[in-house]
């Protein structure tokens, strides 16, 4: 018998010793650069190299493969020879050469096609944090019908009152194995990811640092730059309101491009789709925006201006009406106080990346005093410049008189 040897954080060592089907429930909660979500990824694959299995991925949003836990996977399978010969790895598959296979799919309005999935084995579910009650009960109903299967959870913790925290911190079932795990219990945290870690520690307020990096919960502060004007609701935008108003932010490999399409009705700016990620060809945005956001192509979108050459190639694969963001001195804060003179901005659920930004987004807080300073930090901010450009005429203007609130 060959025998391979797999590396784990030691916090994670507890977690997969029970064999398959021995406990419910195995899940993990914490920072960034945990590690949790790639050794998860890996785990999931060994179980599905040793015998057949089907496993379903699934986060709430799920627009496309690419947002999926599919990425995770691939780079969990490429880590290791044995298990990269053992998978064919596509661009919207995975499978095992013994049959093994991935399945992904989105909770939210898809709650008949996961119904209807038989014979699971494993169900990861990734960004646990954001699943609401009503999916929680769907899905456990769902794939708890096979024996010895599992569900595994991975989460950021936000607030104390999350169904996935209540589920299994506050309340943890007899059979589930959870873990706290956070950069510095990963002892295979990247250098790249520390230097991060270290400037975000000096410009982010402790309450975001902490939640961002160590796994805590995300406490309200005065630092954050929209704390108390936006909220997360579902809307189908009429045909009374104007826009919709699109807008695009450059990125590549640390930073992410962003897209974002809104609309404007009366004192709200509604925040209906978003699109973007890490590691896009510039020649392959087009094609990632409009696979997220319907239509995208057909109206004007707004980019960041200092890349001039960059708009060109969007114009010429897929996004006629691209053009450049209009910028002036100032222009950021402007920007920021446009957007917070609005009575509230509405973000619908599918736009999580846009409302993480929403919560993490702040001001630079004086380390020794704590003095809340007139700085805005440049991180979790990709999202929001989009936004920005997207209005950035209405902006520039003033065509909309909105009292600040």
């Amino acid at each position: 018998m060959t025998e391979a040897r797999i590396e784990l954080p030691p916090k994670l060592v507890p977690l997969f010793t029970p064999p398959r089907g021995a406990v419910q429930y195995r899940n993990a909660y914490g920072g960034r650069g945990s590690g949790k979500s790639f050794n998860f990824a890996k785990m999931a694959a060994t179980w599905g190299y040793v015998e057949p299995l089907r496993i379903l991925c699934t986060r709430e949003f799920q627009v496309s493969i690419s947002e999926s836990f599919h990425a995770e996977l691939k780079a969990a399978i490429a880590s290791e020879p044995w298990l990269e010969a053992h998978y064919d790895v596509g661009v919207d598959f995975l499978k095992g050469a013994n049959g093994t296979q991935f399945i992904f799919r989105g909770l939210r309005r898809n709650t008949q096609s996961i119904k209807s999935l038989a014979m699971i084995d494993l169900t990861i579910v990734e960004e646990a944090e954001d699943v609401p009650e009503m999916s929680w009960l769907a899905l456990e109903a769902t794939v708890f019908r096979r024996a010895r299967s599992e569900l595994w959870a991975i989460w950021n913790p936000r607030t104390q009152d999350s169904p996935v925290d209540k589920r299994f911190r506050k309340s943890p079932p007899d059979n589930a194995l959870t873990a706290e795990l956070n950069w510095n219990d990963n002892p295979f945290f990247p250098p790249g990811l520390e230097t991060l870690r270290r400037r975000e520690q000096e410009r982010l307020d402790p309450a975001t640092y902490a939640h961002v990096w160590d796994g805590a919960y995300l406490v309200n502060s005065d630092a954050q730059v929209f704390s108390g004007k936006w909220r997360t609701a579902e809307f189908e935008p009429a045909a009374s309101w104007d826009g919709p108003y699109q807008g695009g932010d450059f990125g590549y490999a640390q930073d992410p491009t962003a897209a974002v399409r809104c609309y404007i009705h009366g004192d709200t700016i509604y925040i209906s789709h978003e699109a973007g990620g890490r590691g896009i060809e510039l020649d392959a945005i087009a094609d990632k925006v409009c696979d997220a956001i319907p239509d995208y192509e057909r109206y004007v979108s707004r980019w960041d201006s200092a890349s001039p050459g960059s708009i060109s190639i969007l114009t010429r694969s897929g996004l006629p009406r691209a053009s450049s963001a209009p910028k002036w001195q100032g222009s950021v804060d402007d920007g920021i106080r446009f957007l917070r003179s609005f009575r509230e901005i509405v973000i619908h659920p599918r736009c999580v990346k846009t409302a993480s930004e929403m919560r993490l987004y702040s001001y630079k807080v004086d380390r020794l005093t704590g003095d809340i300073l007139p700085i805005l930090v440049d991180a979790n901010n990709h999202y929001i410049d989009a936004l920005r450009y997207s209005v950035s005429p209405l902006i520039k203007s003033r065509r909309y008189n909105i009292l600040a609130a």
